[in-house]
């Protein structure tokens, strides 16, 4: 298993060109914070937006529109209504991200299951959070897509992979990631990166100051940010995860615990950084 290193980094945070425009930044929908989880969609949200997306809207619960609103105003915000014509506005977009605080509600089946339907093979589809339970609890099938990624953490992974935690070894891993033909982010201490028929990757950052809530969503909200500006790849995905960490560590000199918003306002700078690396 190879190690993500700085090096991978640079080759996908590059300079802007300059006679470009938002459009050419991606255009990503995300869904979730539906219940009482208004705030991870939030995160995603947030850090989606400060990892450099173009173009960024959240449908999210009609009572979390004004909390949105007020925290991250680049975003647009839509309240979702059974009204909605969400297959017409999934069509929209370049990467759709669904799961960080979706919940495991009727609505939120009803949301997954029509972004699964509705998704098209030129489009980049990232599963995160309980819509990942949600895919193991319907045995929803993947669609066909330009790329999917999944993000799961330990026990996510056990219900999408039917492999015990205590079985998830690299090899048996791989064999899933390859029947499932999607990307996958496996998130644990020294999280692993895989893709399908590939070499799989692993972090040698992060630690225990991440173990906090929301930090998973906005790690998902920067993977989408990355893919809808950089090249839809195994490298990209394992950049964000590795920015995502790397920042972390850098704050966990001085503080015993890092917050996810915290790593999210470090973005642009980080990024800054590596694209002149």
């Amino acid at each position: 298993m190879d190690i993500i290193s700085e090096n991978l980094i640079k080759t996908v945070i590059t300079p802007r060109p300059l006679t470009t425009h938002k459009g050419n930044y991606g255009r990503i929908l995300l869904i979730g914070g539906f219940d009482n989880y208004h705030g991870a969609i939030i995160m995603a949200s947030k850090a989606t937006v400060f990892s450099g997306a173009g173009l960024v809207t959240t449908l999210t619960d009609q009572a979390n529109v004004s909390n949105l609103n007020i925290a991250i105003p680049e975003v647009m915000a839509l309240g979702y209504t059974k009204t909605l014509a969400l297959p017409s506005l999934i069509k929209n977009y370049d990467v759709i991200l669904i799961g960080p605080g979706l919940g495991l509600s009727k609505i939120a089946t009803n949301l997954l299951r029509t972004v699964l339907n509705s998704i098209q093979v030129n489009q980049t589809l990232i599963i995160d959070g309980s819509a990942l339970t949600l895919m193991a609890q319907n045995c929803y099938s993947l669609p066909k897509t330009a790329l999917t990624v999944l993000t799961p953490h330990t026990m996510e992974w056990q219900r999408i992979s039917n492999i015990l935690i205590k079985n998830q070894t690299v090899n048996e891993n791989q064999r899933m990631v390859n029947i499932l033909n999607a990307h996958v982010v496996l998130k644990k201490y020294h999280t692993e990166v895989y893709q399908p028929h590939g070499t799989p990757l692993r972090l040698n950052v992060g630690g225990p100051y991440q173990a906090t809530g929301g930090m998973g969503d906005t790690l998902a909200g920067i993977i989408a940010g990355f893919l809808g500006q950089f090249p839809k790849n195994q490298q990209t995905v394992a950049a964000a995860t590795f920015i995502h960490s790397k920042i972390a560590d850098e704050l966990a000199k001085t503080q015993y615990v890092v917050l996810p918003t915290q790593i999210t306002a470090k973005l642009p700078e980080f990024m800054h950084y590596y694209s002149n690396f």
